[in-house]
């Protein structure tokens, strides 16, 4: 499972930078906020999937109500066509942020409101009316390090556009620039669908689809570069954290693979022995049993030969876990799901 972070910025003084307002002024932070945060995540697309980037989270990205390993903006469709209109030369102003209601068909219902914008679930960054929610976030981190680069990202986007009205660019045009120059991370389509990876290589986005892929981004030049000038990280604190996250990465897959190690050959193996006993010299009427039972105890002595011989680098052995570990414990477990459909009743030891 995994949990979804509410993120927004404001001022001590109560502006809400991602509330579309009342006011022209406010509309006008509003728009160009948003246009700050295209530029963070789209330059700095990699640091943000490398936040969630950790062994329970490779299982979830992309299914169960979860977004896709690729990071795009969810801005809403009708604010999405007024980009397209402030790229195409028109004012800052001019979106409507109107609230609809969804009609239950029910006459003893009354209808209910909506939000400003639909709250796509397969978008891993969508507006949510007052805020964004970060939805790609694993349920045992803590949210703190997310926040943190949505934080650093976001400040990045703010000093991109503070350089471009510094250099004597008007605010619309600094704004416009900001988003023609980011365009490709805004996506308010299905992102479930088979067609979005190949868009988004299209477009450039990385899909980041394994925790290895993902932290070996963290401490790029190009990463570096931004913690430094964002004051976040030092270059010694970022590969220390890039060496943490797949030490740690490595310490998870290891005791899975152990764990699953143990409970086959205390578990699984002796309950398929138990039940091929059950057959005596009558082996016709075992069926497949001999082949399954016998190829589970040959795929985990495989399992064990493989994490013999793994390598010692940290970052090389994170990413043999990943190709090579993973994918033998994998086959385990579809063998050790085929015996379970063929132990006698009341034999499988496990829960």
């Amino acid at each position: 499972s995994g949990k979804h972070n509410n993120w927004s910025i404001g001022t001590d003084t109560g502006i809400n930078f991602f509330y579309p307002g009342k006011t022209d002024p406010d509309r006008e932070i509003f728009v160009t906020a948003i246009a700050c945060l295209s530029y963070g995540l789209c330059q700095h697309n990699e640091v943000v999937r490398c936040c969630v980037a950790h062994a329970g989270n490779d299982h979830r990205l992309g299914a169960q109500e979860a977004p896709p390993a690729i990071i795009s903006l969810y801005p809403g469709t009708g604010f999405e066509e007024h980009v397209d209109s402030i790229i195409a030369g028109g004012p800052l102003l001019g979106y409507k942020a109107i609230k609809s209601s969804a009609n239950p068909n029910c006459s003893a219902t009354m209808p209910a409101p909506c939000g400003v914008e639909d709250r796509n679930r397969t978008a891993p960054f969508p507006f949510c009316g007052n805020r964004f929610e970060f939805r790609a976030v694993g349920s045992s981190q803590n949210c703190s390090f997310p926040i943190a680069m949505c934080n650093t990202i976001m400040a990045s986007g703010m000093a991109a556009l503070s350089e471009l009205i510094e250099g004597g660019m008007s605010r619309r045009d600094a704004v416009a620039k900001l988003y023609k120059d980011n365009r490709h991370v805004i996506f308010t389509g299905n992102g479930y669908s088979a067609e979005w990876p190949q868009e988004a290589a299209k477009r450039g986005l990385p899909n980041l689809h394994n925790t290895p892929l993902a932290i070996a981004e963290f401490n790029t030049p190009k990463a570096k570069a931004l913690f430094t000038k964002m004051k976040v990280f030092s270059e010694e604190e970022t590969d220390a954290r890039a060496d943490i996250m797949f030490e740690s990465y490595v310490t998870t897959l290891s005791v899975e693979a152990s764990t699953l190690i143990d409970m086959v050959e205390t578990g699984i193996l002796p309950a398929c022995s138990e039940d091929m006993a059950t057959y005596g010299e009558v082996l016709a009427l075992a069926g497949e049993r001999m082949e399954v039972y016998s190829g589970i105890k040959d795929a985990a002595d495989k399992l064990k030969t493989l994490l013999a011989s793994k390598p010692h680098e940290v970052r090389a052995e994170a990413k043999y876990y990943c190709d090579v570990i993973k994918p033998q414990m994998l086959v385990v477990r579809e063998l050790v799901d085929k015996a379970e459909g063929l132990l006698e009743k009341g034999l499988y030891p496990y829960p």
